[in-house]
């Protein structure tokens, strides 16, 4: 079985950070990227950000670039998202996904994204 578990989500006011971490956990050793999505009220859910399994690739959203950070430390099967200037159009369910690196770099599309976590909160207010 795979689990993704994430936390770090709450309450924060326009202009504050918040950290977000996703912590894997598998079965038997494996390579896997990383993404990260989220979904508003009213809203599709859409790509936030994604790293590679070396985290020397990185994607993110064209809106969130330079805002959001993503990164991992495969030792300790966790992959964060570091959000910092949060704005209310920020307020989202955020979710973690796997992809068992089948294709060379960590997609965008959910589609290709085999395993997802609970998802956290996280509310911006003004």
């Amino acid at each position: 079985q795979v689990q993704l578990v994430e936390s770090g989500g709450g309450l924060v006011q326009a202009g504050g950070s918040l950290r977000l971490s996703c912590v894997v956990s598998l079965r038997s050793r494996s390579t896997y990227h990383m993404g990260w999505f989220r979904q508003a009220p009213g809203k599709e859910r859409e790509f936030v950000a994604a790293i590679s399994w070396s985290g020397g690739s990185t994607d993110y959203a064209d809106s969130l670039k330079g805002r959001f950070t993503i990164s991992r430390d495969n030792a300790k099967n966790t992959v964060y998202l570091q959000m910092n200037s949060l704005q209310p159009e920020d307020t989202a369910v955020y979710y973690c996904a796997l992809e068992f690196a089948l294709v060379p770099v960590a997609p965008r599309t959910i589609h290709e994204y085999t395993y997802w976590g609970q998802g956290t909160q996280v509310t911006v207010s003004l």
